[in-house]
């Protein structure tokens, strides 16, 4: 089967060459897991490069910006590309193999297959960008079946979507863990994100303000605060700190995301507020009352 390389790293583009070259590590005796990508990558992605690595003998990253994720209004045609320069990041993180698709390879002609999750894709992000899990759901479910890893590991920074790979990873039986990663974020709090890129200077100075707010805000609830004052004083905080638009701020259980009033469990407080033309999501831990009072 094709194999290329891009500098020093091996890149499969097809199917049948990824499960070629993970069938030969099998064979030797080696574990596997897969870091699922759309490229354009930072030092949050070589994160999980890095816990990938700690958690097994090869590491497979794939690279494929997936349409069936992005509204038609999103920004799909103009999201980040630079294979070359991904690919030498990840020979420098310890990658051993780039599985780097064409698009017939993900959806091949009369493609028609979906995978939805339910209630926990239903709500937060799922509202404001309707089919956007079930896109996510769809082309993880196809990565994990066609890689078979051990383990794939997920970022903490999207949040929901984790809980949605855990999801589909439970309800279909596909036999491999789901490792979340903390988020990586810079010095001053903002998550790392492809999108940042699209950032003005104004409005990165703006942007720390959504992890800052939100830290207050859990720390309120930790306290023994009803969340629905404190949610609203956050809203309203974000607005006041430069975000032009807000389309969600919830306290949510940490395993459900259902609605969380109080922190009598594990929770986690999420966000996406507007900069300009800019979509910034993020995401804290929330924890029990009774528990935080005791640090």
């Amino acid at each position: 089967m094709a194999q290329e390389k891009i500098g020093t790293l091996p890149v499969v583009r097809s199917v049948a060459a990824l499960r070629q070259e993970v069938s030969r590590w099998r064979n030797a005796g080696k574990t596997v897991a897969l870091v699922p990508t759309m490229g354009a990558l930072h030092a949050g992605h070589l994160a999980l490069v890095e816990r990938a690595c700690a958690l097994s003998d090869r590491v497979v990253v794939s690279l494929f910006v997936n349409p069936a994720q992005f509204a038609p209004n999103e920004d799909f045609a103009q999201y980040p590309r630079d294979e070359g320069a991904d690919a030498a990041k990840l020979a420098a993180a310890r990658t051993d193999l780039l599985y780097a698709p064409p698009l017939e390879e993900i959806y091949p002609p009369g493609f028609a297959a979906s995978i939805d999750v339910g209630a926990i894709a239903a709500g937060q992000d799922g509202r404001f960008r309707p089919g956007h899990f079930r896109g996510v759901a769809t082309v993880v479910t196809k990565l994990l079946l066609q890689a078979s890893p051990d383990v794939a590991c997920f970022g903490e920074k999207d949040y929901q979507q984790l809980q949605v790979v855990k999801r589909l990873v439970r309800d279909l039986d596909i036999p491999v863990r789901i490792e979340g990663v903390t988020t990586v974020r810079e010095s001053d709090g903002l998550a790392l994100s492809s999108r940042n890129l699209y950032l003005s200077r104004a409005e990165r100075a703006v942007a720390p303000a959504l992890y800052r707010v939100l830290g207050e805000t859990a720390a309120r609830l930790e306290a023994g605060e009803v969340a629905a004052p404190a949610l609203a004083d956050a809203a309203a905080a974000l607005m006041r700190a430069g975000f032009a638009k807000l389309d969600y701020v919830e306290a949510c259980d940490a395993l459900t995301l259902a609605p969380l009033e109080r922190a009598d469990r594990p929770g986690r407080l999420l966000a996406a507020a507007w900069l300009g033309k800019t979509r910034l999501i993020d995401n804290v831990p929330v924890a029990p009352a009774a528990e935080a009072s005791q640090r």
